[in-house]
């Protein structure tokens, strides 16, 4: 008895229309990246688990998914599994895994390209990542990246051309009604050295970035939970709540914080990242400066990003930032970098949901010929090929079935014309074109038909 097949908890298959709508998104995407100079990158899907382990915490750990050394590879432990715990069983039993993200096999890369790579350095990469994670609602095992650096520079054009990028990305998807929050970490900082407690920047970030999440309110109680006074709370207050445009809100800051000089200097880092997109005619109306912004601070050290909608139907769709040390941890201090990443499985839920998804993007077929058989396989065969020389894309139907059977073949797969040419038709040089979508049918002669049939796409295009 066969067994039922099935897929993996947390994976998914994608039919062709689901590809070419992918496909589409991801190629507006990489048309952005190579506009702005950035090159594209792969790394292998697996890597040693030395370059995985101990960059994500033990949560991020817990969720590598390890991959079993081949052969007998319990052969050499089987005699002492008892005395094994399960770290140390590991390390004998597997040595690579599937990556978890696109950011460390990147460093990993960078370091043992130093020598071949020119500094600095712009990448893209879209690639698949696995988590061991729980299956959920728009949360999946194997989920697609997409990510773009550069590194081996301090310049803030880098942090202006991400603004530059998300909007040209946002505004050839048709996607409106989004905001890029932006704020700088040294602002946290001295935000922290501010209000007294500059050894407990940290907690004061964590607490803060669940503003959206849990209310003000609980913000507040955690940060008492933390050691911070009264006092310092309700100095904080007016600072997560600050209104205004964003350079109201930076002049403001500068006199509160006027005598922080790392303040001071991340907010004249966004005045002057600002500056940088509307001198290059770029769109700072959808940016907005928030001095809660605090996404990822055990990563980075200068400018962040977010962007989310603002319905707020849905979780952050990119973000990033600036970090003074990715590729430390391999032993390559001080390469300072920017980069952000696309949320490309909400990105095309939202898309999805409004409808912005050109039409018959799953059309790959134009033309169709009917097969009569015998009795026109050589100018079907003759004809085929001729289309396609010029480009067209053209299918001869398989199989001699009935006229009915393949008029509803093409009609189900959305090809737009089909040629008719049977015995008569050929007998007397009159080829019928018929258009699926109208109905309509034409005649023209058989030499005439590659140059017809282009001009009738071009006029639909």
């Amino acid at each position: 008895m066969s067994n039922k097949p099935t897929k993996p908890k947390g994976t998914r298959d994608f039919g062709p229309k689901q590809m070419a709508r992918r496909n589409y998104l991801i190629n507006t995407i990489k048309d952005v990246f190579t506009r702005y100079g950035f090159l594209p990158l792969e790394t292998p899907a697996m890597e040693n688990l030395s370059v995985l382990t101990g960059k994500y915490g033990d949560e991020g750990d817990q969720l590598l998914f390890k991959i079993l050394n081949s052969g007998d590879y319990l052969g050499k432990v089987k005699n002492n599994l008892e005395s094994y715990g399960s770290k140390q069983l590991t390390t004998e039993i597997t040595e690579k895994g599937l990556r978890y993200d696109l950011t460390v096999p990147f460093a990993r890369y960078v370091v043992m390209n130093r020598n071949e790579i020119t500094l600095p350095f712009r990448r893209y990469q879209i690639q698949p990542v696995w988590r061991a994670d729980r299956p959920q609602k728009g949360r999946y095992r194997e989920f697609m990246q997409c990510d773009a650096d550069v590194v081996g520079t301090n310049s803030l054009l880098c942090e202006a051309e991400i603004i530059m990028m998300l909007n040209d990305v946002f505004s050839k998807l048709g996607l409106d009604g989004y905001e890029i929050a932006i704020n700088n970490r040294k602002l946290l900082t001295g935000l922290s050295a501010y209000l007294g407690q500059p050894e407990k920047e940290s907690q004061m970030c964590v607490a803060i970035d669940k503003l959206d999440k849990i209310g003000k309110q609980k913000v507040f109680e955690e940060l008492q939970v933390n050691g911070f006074s009264s006092s310092s709370i309700n100095e904080l207050d007016p600072i997560l709540s600050l209104q205004g445009s964003n350079d109201e809100k930076i002049t403001v800051l500068k006199d509160k914080l006027s005598s922080n000089s790392v303040a001071l200097e991340a907010l004249d880092e966004i005045k002057e990242t600002l500056e940088m997109v509307e001198n290059m005619a770029g769109n700072t109306s959808t940016v907005t400066f928030d001095p809660a912004l605090a996404r990822g601070l055990s990563y980075y050290t200068g400018i962040i990003f977010e962007v989310k909608l603002l319905d707020g139907s849905m979780g952050s769709i990119s973000g990033g930032g600036r970090y003074d040390n990715l590729t430390g941890v391999f032993g390559m201090p001080d390469i300072p970098g920017t980069g952000f990443s696309l949320g490309i499985e909400r990105i095309y839920d939202i898309l999805e949901s409004r409808s912005l998804f050109p039409e018959n993007l799953d059309q790959s077929t134009e033309v169709m010929i009917i097969n009569f058989g015998k009795e026109n396989s050589t100018f079907a065969l003759s004809m085929l090929a001729k289309l396609r020389s010029q480009g067209i894309s053209t299918e001869l139907y398989p199989d001699a079935a009935k006229m009915k059977k393949q008029l509803s073949y093409a009609d189900n797969n959305n090809i737009p014309y089909v040629i008719i040419a049977g015995t008569r038709e050929l007998e007397e040089d009159r080829i019928v074109v018929k258009n699926m979508n109208s109905g309509e049918q034409q005649i023209e002669p058989s030499k005439d038909l590659p140059e017809k049939i282009s001009t009738m796409l071009n006029s639909n295009n």
